[in-house]
């Protein structure tokens, strides 16, 4: 049975790690002994070179700290819903390595991009990243690896846009990797988790203006019947805590 818990999101952390402060190696022992969470969510971009002594050696330093590896967020790979089919079916080609390094990891997931091309209808950009995910799921399929979209732009940030999407390509291991930015002018965040949630399989945590509009957001996650992990990425060492908290506070009334 899946139950809830707390990741913790290499990007919250990323100014550390381009200071040379650590390296992705070292992010179990830093989850662990820092901040005392049981699971971790890569960047790909941090990884230094995924040959395969540098996975096994990440596998036993999540296993010494017994931590989970939970998520793989794929950046600089292209976009699902690009203008032409070669920039697509690029963009298929380069996430298969992530998905077996996923795999190879024991993470659940990974996390892709599909912000569309500016001038192409949301039509006509609902087809091709339908055909284009369809494609990717035929291969993620054989290990299980689920392929998530989370909200970075575009047409990703129109959650009727990505309803439409999850219910086109229906497939069990695909679904919404909901950002909970804070709300702005041009991005109801509510409106957004709302209406996405029923397809979440993953939950980019971040803390909220106000601790009232957090628990409203982590209530509304429940009752949509998520399960799962909560990847907090608010940034920096303060916000990280203070999400903890919240999270504990209101998912498990700790």
């Amino acid at each position: 049975m899946i139950q809830d818990d707390i990741s913790l999101a290499q990007w919250a952390l990323v100014g550390e790690l381009k200071a040379g402060k650590w390296k992705t190696l070292d992010f179990p022992k830093i989850a662990r002994e820092d901040f005392d969470l049981n699971g971790i969510e890569f960047v790909n971009t941090l990884f230094e070179v995924p040959t395969i002594e540098y996975l096994n050696q990440l596998k036993r330093n999540a296993a010494d700290h017994g931590v989970k590896m939970v998520l793989m967020m794929v950046d600089d790979e292209g976009d699902a819903c690009a203008a032409t089919k070669d920039e697509r079916r690029q963009f298929v080609i380069n996430h298969y390595k992530w998905i077996d390094i996923a795999n190879y990891l024991g993470c659940h997931a990974i996390r892709t991009n599909c912000r569309g091309t500016e001038g192409v209808s949301k039509n006509d950009s609902l087809k091709m990243a339908s055909e284009t995910y369809v494609r990717l799921l035929e291969y993620a399929a054989v290990s299980g690896v689920k392929v998530l979209i989370e909200n970075h732009g575009g047409v990703s940030n129109d959650p009727d846009w990505m309803v439409s999407l999850m219910k086109e390509v229906n497939h069990p291991l695909f679904g919404t990797y909901p950002d909970w930015r804070e709300p702005a002018d041009d991005f109801d965040n509510f409106d957004y988790l709302q209406k996405t949630a029923p397809f979440a399989k993953g939950m980019s945590y971040r803390n909220q203006p106000t601790e009232e509009l957090t628990a409203k957001m982590i209530s509304l996650s429940r009752d949509a019947g998520y399960t799962g992990w909560y990847g907090i990425e608010s940034d920096g060492r303060e916000a990280i805590m203070q999400g903890k908290r919240l999270l504990n506070k209101y998912l498990f009334g700790t």
